[in-house]
């Protein structure tokens, strides 16, 4: 088994991901805290921060896996950028649209800044989407990456 060679754009998008793991470590602490009742929160406010922080974890673990496979599948140009930063994108938005939608003393339901969380969505559908079709391109078009 050979090693998957990364085009430079992917180490960089890699390395800012894992270095934002220890901003989703944080998050951890201040889901202990909530969790264990040491900050008064709403049940809606306690179930929007746990959906942010999972959110977070898992789309930050899944922007790495579609980092390889957009360099595996040889995606480039404009292509290449949505297929790359569109998971990553989403890894910002939509914890954001969760923490920042249920923000404040006492709240029971989302403000306007949920919109965050749907165009995190969109952007998530975007990578996805866009590397999806790019792994399914005809065998001779990867023939370039040795697949």
């Amino acid at each position: 088994m050979s090693a998957i060679p990364l085009s430079l754009a992917s180490r960089r998008i890699a390395g800012v991901l894992l270095l934002s793991l220890v901003g989703v470590e944080f998050g951890g602490r201040f889901m202990t805290t909530v969790v264990q009742g040491e900050r008064a929160v709403t049940e809606f406010q306690q179930s929007f921060f746990r959906a942010g922080h999972a959110h977070a974890g898992v789309l930050v673990i899944l922007s790495l896996v579609c980092l390889l496979y957009a360099d595996v599948a040889n995606v480039r140009g404009a292509l290449g950028w949505v297929t790359r930063l569109g998971v990553p994108v989403a890894a910002v938005l939509m914890p954001a649209g969760f923490f920042f939608s249920a923000m404040g003393e006492g709240v029971t339901k989302a403000n306007g800044l949920i919109a965050l969380l749907y165009i995190g969505g969109l952007s998530l559908a975007a990578g996805v989407v866009s590397l999806g079709i790019a792994l399914l391109r005809p065998a001779d078009r990867l023939a370039a990456t040795g697949s």
